[in-house]
C-alpha cells in the first residue's frame, strides 16, 4: 500500500490515544454509545453492508475523517465492492455539491485503503495491542483482538452485557 492510501490508517492512530483518554474520562457514555451502534448496524431488513454504506456517505456529508477510516474500514470488512461505495458517493455528491466533490473521493480512498489486498473479507487486521477497541467501531464477530488490546467495558468484546 503506497503512502497516499495510509491516510485512514494515520487518522485512526493519531485518535488512537486521545481516544483512549476520553474513554476514561467518561465510560458510561461510550459503553452507551457501542450499545446503539450494535443496535443500529447489525443485521435487519438492510443488510450489515448496507448499513456500512449508509454510514460512510453519512460521514462524508458530515466531513468527519475519523468516521470516515472507521465506516470504510467496516464497509471493506463487510464485502462492499468498490462500485458500491463509488455509487455511494454519487449520492453524497448530489445531496453536498461541492463539498461532496471533496470527501466522496476521501471516503473511497479510505475504503480502498482498507479492501485492497484484503480479498473479500475486508483488511481482516487485528487490533494492536495498545490500540482501543472504541465504542461504535465495527467489531466483526471472529475478528482478531491480539492480548492488551485496551476494550472499554460495554464495547463489543467485553463479555459485559449491556
Amino acid at each position: 500500500m503506497d503512502h497516499a492510501h495510509r491516510i485512514a490508517h494515520q487518522v485512526q492512530s493519531d485518535l488512537r490515544e486521545p481516544a483512549a483518554r476520553l474513554r476514561r474520562g467518561i465510560p458510561e457514555v461510550l459503553a452507551g454509545y457501542a450499545t446503539m451502534h450494535r443496535a443500529a448496524m447489525g443485521q435487519g431488513a438492510l443488510s450489515a453492508a448496507t448499513k456500512e454504506l449508509i454510514a460512510l456517505a453519512i460521514a462524508a456529508t458530515r466531513e468527519c475523517d475519523g468516521c470516515i477510516a472507521a465506516h470504510g474500514r467496516a464497509a471493506a470488512a463487510r464485502g462492499v465492492t468498490e462500485e458500491e461505495v463509488a455509487e455511494a458517493m454519487g449520492v453524497v455528491i448530489l445531496m453536498n455539491g461541492g463539498p461532496g466533490t471533496v470527501w466522496g473521493p476521501r471516503a473511497l480512498d479510505a475504503f480502498l485503503e482498507y479492501s485492497e489486498g484484503a480479498g473479500s473479507g475486508g483488511s481482516g487486521e487485528p487490533v494492536l495491542p495498545g490500540e482501543p477497541v472504541l465504542p461504535g467501531a465495527p467489531v466483526l464477530p471472529g475478528a482478531p483482538v491480539l492480548p492488551g488490546a485496551p476494550v472499554l467495558p460495554g464495547a463489543p468484546g467485553s463479555g459485559d452485557a449491556t
